[in-house]
This record gives C-alpha cells, sequence and structure tokens, in this order.
C-alpha cells in the first residue's frame, strides 16, 4: 500500500468525520419549548417545594416559567474582569474579560451577558426554605461601582438582603488580584424566632445558540461536571433536552464550557451536593449544583463559601483551581498523548516566547523522535518508487488480468525482499501524535491571539491571505512526485488531484495548525528525497556491479 495514500486516506477520513459532525449540529432540530409552569422553572426541581409561593418582600419581582429580571446594575473593574452584578438575585450578569479581544476585534471579549441576542450566559445563586433569598429576590449594595485599587491584591462586594423576621443574608464577591476564580460567600444570620434548614443552589444559564463554532471548525459548547468517581463529563444541550441530570457526590465541580473559555461552580468541600440540569425555555438551559446547609438555629450564623472559575481554559489556573478543572481543556480519547505533547509545547514557548517558533520545534523534535520509523517507510517508498517502472511493463503485460497481475507483483516484490506493508506501518504508529497535536494547537487558549510573525498575528485564526495553506499545498503536491507512482492510471490523477483538495481545507484551519502540516511536510520532504537520493545511487552501484 502506498504510504502517502494512507495518510491521505486518514486524513480525509478525519475531515469527513468532522464535517458530518458539524452538519448534524447545525441541522439537529431545536427542542421543544416546556410548559411553562407557577413556579419559576430555573429554581432547581430538588428543593422547589420548599419555595414560598408568595414572597413576603412587596419589591420582590413576580413571575411565571422563566423570565430574567433586571434590577439596579452594580459595575466593577478588576486587573482581569470589568464585570457587571445586577441587584436582583446578586446575578453575575455580565463578564469582559480584559486581557482577551474577541474574535476579529480589537474590543475585549465578552464571556457572560444576559444580552440574549442570541447569548444569554449568566451566573446565578439563591438560597431555598423559608424565607430566604432566591436569584429573584432584590438585594441591596453599599455602592453601585467598585474598582481593584493599585498595590491592592482583593476586592470586596458586599450585597445584603433582610426581612421583617430577622433574616439577614450577605452574599460576598471577592475578586482576587491575577486570577479567575471568585469567591462568592454567602453569610445567613438568622435572628428570627424559629430555625431554618435552608439549601443553597449555584447555577449557570446559557442558550443553545451561541458559541457553537463554524461549519468547518465545529466546537463544543455545552454542559460539564467532574467527580473524583464518575471524572469529567459532558452534557449537551440536546442530552439536557431529553432528561434532567440528578447526580449525587462528596465532591467535583459543575459548569459550561467551550471553545477556548469554561465558568465552573465550585462548591465548598467535604459538603454533599446534587449536579442537576434543567431545560428553562425552548433555547435557555441551567446546569448546576445544589445542597443542604443543615438547620440554623435563631440567632445563629452560618456562612458557605463557594468559587466561581470563570474566564479562560488556562491549564496552570485551572489546575490550581480544583481537580479535574484541566480536562475542560478537552482533547478526547487521546488525551494520555496531547497532554504531555503540550506540556512541551509551554516548556518550549518559555525558552523562546513565541508560540509559533515553539510549534516548529515541537514538529522538528516530533520528527526526530519518529526518524528510525519515518526512514524504514521512506525507504520501502523508495524501493517502491525504483520499481515503478516495472510495475508499469507488468501492468501492460497482463492488462485487465488482475489475478495475474497480483500474483507477479508479490513474486517481484519476494525476489526484491520489498514489503509493501513496510511503508504503512510506522505510519500508522505516528498517526496518534500527529492528530492529538492537531487537538492540542486547535484547543489551546494560548494559540488565542497568538502572534507569530509578519502577517500571521493570531495563530487561532486562518492565515489573512492564505499564504500558508497554498505552501502546504504546493508541499503535498512535492511529496506526491517522491511517492511511487500508481500503476493505475484513475488513481495517478487522483493523487494529483487530492493535494488541491486538502490545501481547500486548510484554507479555513487556523494559521497554527496550517503551520504545523506545513513544517512536518517540510521535513518529510527532505527526508525522503535523502532517503530517495541514496537508494537510487544504492540501486545504480548494484546495476553497475551486476554488468561487470
Amino acid at each position: 500500500m502506498d504510504t502517502k495514500r494512507l495518510i491521505l486516506f486518514v486524513i480525509f477520513s478525519f475531515s469527513l468525520l468532522m464535517l458530518w459532525d458539524a452538519w448534524q449540529k447545525h441541522n439537529a432540530p431545536e427542542p421543544l419549548p416546556v410548559a411553562t409552569e407557577t413556579l419559576d422553572a430555573s429554581i432547581p426541581q430538588a428543593a422547589r417545594s420548599d419555595l414560598p409561593v408568595a414572597p413576603a418582600q412587596t419589591d420582590l419581582p413576580q413571575s411565571t416559567g422563566f423570565k430574567l429580571e433586571t434590577g439596579q446594575r452594580i459595575r466593577i473593574e478588576t486587573d482581569l474582569y470589568r464585570a457587571e452584578i445586577d441587584t436582583v438575585g446578586g446575578d453575575l450578569r455580565k463578564l469582559e474579560l480584559l486581557q482577551h479581544r474577541a474574535d476579529n476585534s480589537e474590543v475585549n471579549f465578552v464571556l457572560l451577558d444576559d444580552a440574549a441576542s442570541p447569548l444569554l450566559y449568566v451566573a446565578q445563586t439563591g438560597l431555598i426554605g423559608g424565607d430566604l433569598p432566591t436569584h429573584r429576590s432584590v438585594f441591596t449594595s453599599a455602592a453601585d461601582s467598585y474598582k481593584m485599587t493599585e498595590g491592592s491584591d482583593r476586592l470586596e462586594v458586599r450585597l445584603t438582603w433582610t426581612n421583617q423576621a430577622g433574616l439577614q443574608v450577605d452574599k460576598i464577591y471577592t475578586f482576587n488580584r491575577d486570577s479567575y476564580a471568585i469567591d462568592v460567600n454567602y453569610q445567613i444570620t438568622n435572628n428570627s424566632a424559629s430555625a431554618l434548614t435552608p439549601s443553597v443552589y449555584y447555577q449557570i444559564l446559557h442558550d443553545n445558540q451561541s458559541n457553537q463554532g463554524s461549519f468547518m471548525m465545529p466546537t463544543f459548547t455545552g454542559g460539564a461536571y467532574y467527580t473524583d468517581t464518575d471524572k469529567f463529563k459532558k452534557i449537551s444541550f440536546s442530552d439536557m433536552a431529553k432528561s434532567n441530570l440528578s447526580k449525587n457526590s462528596k465532591d467535583g465541580w459543575v459548569g459550561l464550557v467551550q471553545h477556548y473559555f469554561v465558568s465552573a461552580w465550585i462548591p465548598k468541600e467535604g459538603v454533599n451536593r446534587e449536579f442537576y440540569t434543567k431545560q428553562l425555555s425552548g433555547n435557555v438551559f441551567s446546569i448546576g449544583s445544589v445542597s443542604a446547609l443543615g438547620e440554623i438555629a435563631p440567632g445563629a450564623s452560618v456562612s458557605m463559601p463557594a468559587r466561581l472559575y470563570s474566564g479562560p481554559q488556562t491549564q496552570s489556573q485551572l489546575k490550581a483551581v480544583a481537580p479535574g478543572l484541566e480536562y475542560t481543556v478537552d482533547y478526547g480519547w487521546l488525551t494520555i498523548i496531547a497532554a504531555p505533547l503540550f506540556w512541551v509545547l509551554s516548556s518550549i514557548h518559555k525558552l523562546v516566547n513565541n508560540w509559533g517558533v515553539a510549534i516548529i520545534l515541537l514538529t522538528v523534535l516530533i520528527k526526530l523522535a519518529f526518524y528510525p520509523l519515518s526512514a524504514a517507510s521512506y525507504r520501502s517508498m523508495a524501493h517502491l518508487r525504483e520499481l515503478t517502472p516495472r510495475l508499469q511493463s507488468m501492468k501492460e503485460k497482463f492488462g485487465d488480468d488482475r489475478q495475474k497481475m497480483q500474483q507477479a507483483m508479490m513474486e517481484l516484490y519476494k525476489t526484491e525482499k520489498i514489503n509493501p506493508l513496510g511503508g504503512c506501518l510506522p505510519i500508522l504508529v505516528q498517526i496518534p501524535v500527529f492528530i492529538a497535536l492537531y487537538w492540542v494547537l486547535l484547543g489551546s487558549v494560548e494559540m488565542r491571539h497568538a502572534p507569530f510573525m509578519l502577517w500571521i498575528q493570531d495563530l487561532s485564526a486562518i492565515d489573512p491571505y492564505y499564504v500558508l495553506p497554498v505552501l502546504m499545498g504546493l508541499t503535498m503536491i512535492i511529496q506526491t512526485k517522491l511517492n511511487p507512482k500508481p500503476t493505475d492510471p484513475i488513481q495517478a490523477k487522483v493523487m494529483m488531484i487530492m493535494p488541491v483538495v486538502f490545501s481547500v481545507f486548510f484554507f479555513f484551519f487556523p494559521a497554527g495548525l496550517v503551520l504545523y502540516w506545513l513544517v512536518n511536510n517540510i521535513l518529510s520532504i527532505a527526508q525522503q528525497w535523502h532517503i530517495n537520493r541514496a537508494t537510487e545511487r544504492a540501486t545504480a552501484a548494484k546495476k553497475k556491479l551486476g554488468k561487470r
């Protein structure tokens, strides 16, 4: 089997799978809206029976079914965020990342937003039990804006809710310098005459339409959770529409993942929790965690801390925040290979301080590691290339008699001591590494808006002038010329057309990926050319000795 044909077949099959998955997502029917309920559907089903039908506060927004109420906005600015908290529920309604730009724009990237056009992405919390505040309750704040000052490592935003019975709830956001982990703490003071047995819930609301990637480069946006028992699990919006998640655990986190970014609620360690999902309307879903707080006696106070990570999937930060959070950078079944590759890539980047150069050097290292296997493959191909004229004459001799042609070919291989599969098996060993590196380059937020040189100023975006894809197409044509020419004229034409076809695919791939394939092709051409020349000289020497 021709090694080049095998490589192209694998790449082509991989591309078809990606396109099929994208087509399925693009053409999937929208889930039907759920029936409107008397109580707010966004409150966890696990504890909804404790929610009073008629809230005590006269200023509490009244709603039936899912509706995102709005009140006054509290604006926050830190070294990493520009955020907005709504007094209704104390929700985190908008989160702008100051160190990340929007795609093809100079404005900051907005991760959370309640604009609903179509993006709806909100972080909510609430308490259930007695007359405690849910995410529909109105809080107050001492100020309507907060800013982290120079020299300060923390910024605290305190929201307060009280009722006439003597209950007081403080919801405290603490933003930490140089960290995307936000501490969210409930302080409950029970000055009423009766004991309370509340539950606390943390949830994320998101629509099923935004951040879905492109047709050519589909990416996953949906729910995810992690427990020490089940490890990392993803939940698509279509799965949420079919059935609600209900998962009990003593550890772990729950959140929303998308390409390059993640928001995850991390409840207090050691507290029992139930992870849940809920379809709130036709295209809005919630995923969250609910935990019982135990009894709060009259006159007693309880504090319940949690953390919200909301930001880029930077692996060093993810590992520091919570176990398993690093798996949101999802490399799939090749994680065991991809994770070490990223470690090597990031280590090289620390030395050269350029992700493009790091990709080139990593490609060289991989090529060196597989040099013996590649050499064996190319030697086999070179020997087959030397036999091409004889195979062509055999084809002319036997014509359409395929059986005799096959027998003659096998005899020729046996005589020349050539294994026709010798060029394929070494390549098969390398394919998982190449695919793993593909996912590393596709999924690493470090590549996002990372400049390389000249016109390549974003390795996660397509080459604006398509220079790299064109060069890669030319290298594929050169590789085809170096390979044994198929005896079948139709196959020969297909092999000539394939580089053009795959170049079109790479027109839509991020520049970092195309750079990797281009460098790999150049190195392969150099190695293959060297081996072909050595084989030709050896064959010529044999012929010269034979004539003597």
